[in-house]
């Protein structure tokens, strides 16, 4: 059983403890917390509480996460981009708006359950509601994922994301003129301490590191590519805010007043990496998608 511990912080002061354990993991959902509390796997100062109990500053919370039911993920017959597949490991190219597993709650139409009707052999390394899942990108993010077919694969792609060998780049359109042609950002990336939902820079987060550069201007906006060299939650999508350059269409990072296009400008065009069996390099490119391409040419004119 995992355990997770919290301090109260000044923002959290009389929030109802439910409430603000929801928010620490976007997969949490409040009846879920709400029903951990009533079997007594959350503590608050040592003690067990109700989950309307109202926190004050300094309170410490002790969450004794449950193990995950197996839950029934069902097979579903998807029309999946699949760019490359052998015995080992399989390239998807993940449409925006697509989930990449299920969660409890939401069991259905995810990249997983479109890869148990696809192949029947996937890594159980990350358990029933995550199998074959190596590393993962957004929803609303497009863009190439690697997935392992067993568990000698899943070790080691894994461990190449772990030494920083994997090749990851991806596309972004970023609100204002980025002066400079290349960087790289090296800042420590966390939970907003002011919102358990959202990632940000903060002084004891984890190591992250984003190089950058520019592909083309326009007037407010800029076109660029990302390489990841670590693999944080949203890395990019909070390194380009940080720098003060967020992502157009981010509804989580970016400004209100941007381009529509249904979601944040961000693709994985370009995955390499190591065959774990082979010991060869691959690497693969996938295209922009067309509302991508298309929000390029209205930029461009």
């Amino acid at each position: 059983m995992e355990k997770m511990e919290h301090i109260i912080l000044e923002s959290e002061n009389n929030e109802r403890i439910d409430k603000i354990i929801s928010t620490m993991n976007a997969e949490w959902s409040r009846s879920q917390v709400q029903q951990w509390i009533k079997d007594g796997h959350v503590k608050v100062n040592g003690k067990q509480i109700k989950a309307n109990y109202k926190c004050t500053i300094n309170d410490q919370i002790v969450i004794d996460i449950p193990e995950p039911e197996i839950l029934d993920v069902q097979a579903e017959e998807m029309n999946l981009d699949i760019y490359y597949e052998d015995g080992d490991v399989l390239v998807v190219n993940k449409p925006k708006g697509m989930v990449v597993h299920p969660a409890p709650g939401h069991l259905t139409g995810t990249l997983v359950n479109g890869l148990m009707a696809h192949c029947k052999d996937l890594s159980g390394i990350n358990g029933v509601l995550r199998p074959g899942i190596v590393h993962r990108i957004d929803k609303d993010t497009s863009g190439l994922l690697m997935v392992a077919k067993n568990d000698m694969a899943h070790e080691g792609l894994v461990n190449q994301l772990v030494d920083k060998s994997v090749t990851r780049k991806y596309f972004a359109i970023v609100h204002g003129n980025v002066p400079h042609d290349y960087g790289t950002i090296d800042a420590p990336i966390g939970r907003d301490p002011n919102d358990r939902q959202r990632m940000t820079v903060v002084d004891n987060g984890k190591h992250a590191v984003t190089h950058f550069r520019v592909l083309e201007r326009f007037n407010q906006y800029t076109f660029i590519e990302c390489e990841l060299e670590t693999g944080r939650t949203h890395q990019i999508r909070v390194h380009m805010k940080y720098i003060g350059f967020p992502l157009v269409g981010d509804p989580k990072y970016g400004p209100r007043k941007t381009l529509s296009i249904g979601g944040q400008a961000l693709h994985a065009g370009i995955l390499g990496f190591i065959h774990p069996r082979t010991k060869q390099y691959i690497e693969f490119e996938a295209p922009l998608p067309e509302e991508f391409e298309k929000l390029l040419i209205e930029l461009k004119r």
